[in-house]
């Protein structure tokens, strides 16, 4: 999920400071990955620069100054847009976990062992999703929930590869 577009999404809601904007994005969308203060103020100007958003008010209250910013009508066209446009699926057609068991097999390692332990790896992080799924508010149990369903179905493949590996070898053996 681009940041830009949450940040529109929490100023068309009503104006609001940098430090306002990054507290409300990490309490929504960055469980896992909280925004920096930098990115914040780097997506803010650059924005502003697209004018999507304007500041609307700067104050000097005994401390650095602050700016207020606003969505502007372009900034809600655009977030308007992005809303509605389906996500297009990943160029990339191989995955990380694929080319590493293709890679191992190609250098007469076995993908077992690699396997096994991404599988570990993938159960022990689906205990900590499910742990937050349960204490955790309802936006971040919800992303909880999508990272699930795709730890589920990286397992899927890794049993599936699994038990097809013999003949992964005998035909990679072949195109050599």
């Amino acid at each position: 999920m681009s940041s830009s577009y949450a940040l529109l999404g929490i100023l068309d809601k009503q104006p609001s400071y940098g430090y306002d904007l990054k507290r409300i994005y990490d309490r929504y969308f960055g469980s896992e990955k909280p925004l920096a203060f930098a990115q914040v103020y780097s997506t803010l100007a650059r924005l502003q620069g697209h004018g999507e958003i304007v500041s609307t008010a700067i104050e000097k209250d005994g401390g650095p100054e602050r700016k207020r910013y606003a969505i502007t009508q372009s900034g809600k066209d655009d977030l308007a847009a992005w809303l509605v446009r389906p996500e297009g699926l990943s160029p990339k057609s191989q995955s990380i976990l694929f080319t590493k068991v293709v890679t191992a097999i190609l250098v007469d390692k076995s993908p077992n062992d690699y396997l096994d332990a991404q599988r570990r790896v993938h159960l022990q992080r689906m205990r900590e999703l499910t742990k937050m799924r349960r204490e955790e508010n309802l936006a971040q149990a919800l992303q909880a929930d999508l990272a699930l369903f795709h730890l589920e179905a990286d397992l899927r493949w890794i049993d599936i590869t699994s038990a097809r590996l013999e003949s992964l070898v005998k035909e990679l053996s072949h195109a050599q």
